[in-house]
């Protein structure tokens, strides 16, 4: 018997794409070009002992060492965003600074699209960062840059009592980071919003691994690929630490994208933007063919990038341009 011929594929809904230059960071990032490490180890005396010399003859610090990223990160955030303390226990999840500051360049942008290119900053606008996690990187360089206040949610109470010392560690962000626990592991934003708050904004950067051992295999092929897979060397099992929820879910990023652009609907009318980075390049597809079900308005994919990395910005809203500059006029 002869099959019927396939049914055509319905496209995914219209996205509206950029992209930087290979290697190339947010224009308002702070940690363009070289660092300078004298000034570095002025601030933060205890980075001095971690720095090394590359294969270029340039300071730098090794980067397979969790102990040296940890200083080199809390060096940073005293230098250009004035934190004072910043610490995460053994084992957690330590991010590359520049890459997260850029994914809050380019919230900061989106929401200005729809205020004729004005950039909102305050305490008015507020953000939900969706797995906080103990480093709380998204809220502090949030606030610090643009005034934002944030709600950092996560499932895990060890990470939200080290995010609670940073808070409590600074002065300059007392009253503008609330830490919230999700409690029901099975879901992302359902109950997790109050029925009376609004966002302006959710962040997510999601678990994309399907397992453990999926992530140290990861791992091992990054050290591989960046010439450090030596048998001599024990090297960190995670590049950049992590605990499970940080790095794998059941179903991997798919899975969780999935199940977070399912939750948004439920939301829809308490949140602007709601937006996640995609590691893996055709999960973006995934996403907006799941986010073409959920009817969503706009979809918006905004390309990332750090020196050999790249990555994506998925951004989607269930509100027309009108009403998204009548929402942020009124805040």
């Amino acid at each position: 018997m002869q099959k019927p011929p396939k049914r055509p594929r319905k496209p995914a809904p219209p996205a509206i794409k950029t992209a930087p230059a290979k290697g190339q960071l947010h224009p308002r990032n702070r940690h363009q070009g070289l660092y300078d490490f004298p000034a570095l180890i002025r601030l933060s005396p205890e980075l001095g002992r971690f720095v090394i010399t590359n294969p270029y003859g340039k300071p730098s610090i090794d980067f397979a060492d969790p102990a040296a990223v940890r200083v080199f990160n809390r060096a940073l955030l005293r230098q250009y965003y004035g934190i004072e303390y910043w610490d995460i226990p053994e084992g957690y999840l330590c991010p590359p600074i520049p890459g997260r500051a850029d994914y809050l360049h380019n919230l900061a942008d989106l929401l200005a699209s729809d205020l004729d290119g004005s950039i909102p900053r305050g305490g008015s606008f507020r953000a939900l960062d969706i797995g906080v996690g103990a480093n709380c990187i998204y809220p502090l360089i949030g606030h610090c840059e643009y005034g934002w206040h944030f709600v950092g949610a996560d499932i895990a109470e060890a990470a939200l009592t080290s995010a609670r010392a940073i808070v409590q560690g600074n002065t300059q962000l007392h009253g503008a980071i609330e830490l919230r626990r999700q409690e029901d592991a099975a879901h992302i934003l359902l109950g997790l919003l109050q029925p009376d708050e609004r966002f302006d904004l959710t962040l997510c950067n999601p678990p994309f691994h399907t397992s453990a051992a999926e992530a140290t295999s990861g791992s091992t092929r990054k050290w591989r690929n960046l010439g450090k897979l030596d048998p001599r060397r024990k090297l960190p099992q995670l590049n950049f630490g992590g605990q499970a929820a940080e790095l794998w879910c059941p179903g991997g990023e798919a899975a969780f994208l999935k199940r977070m652009a399912s939750e948004s609907v439920a939301v829809a009318g308490q949140v602007l933007w709601f937006t996640s980075l995609v590691s893996k390049g055709g999960n973006v597809e995934l996403l907006q063919r799941w986010l073409e079900q959920a009817k969503a308005c706009e979809v918006r994919v905004l390309g990332m990038s750090q020196g050999q990395k790249r990555s994506r910005l998925v951004a989607w809203t269930f509100q027309n341009s009108e009403q998204r500059r009548t929402w942020l006029v009124e805040r």
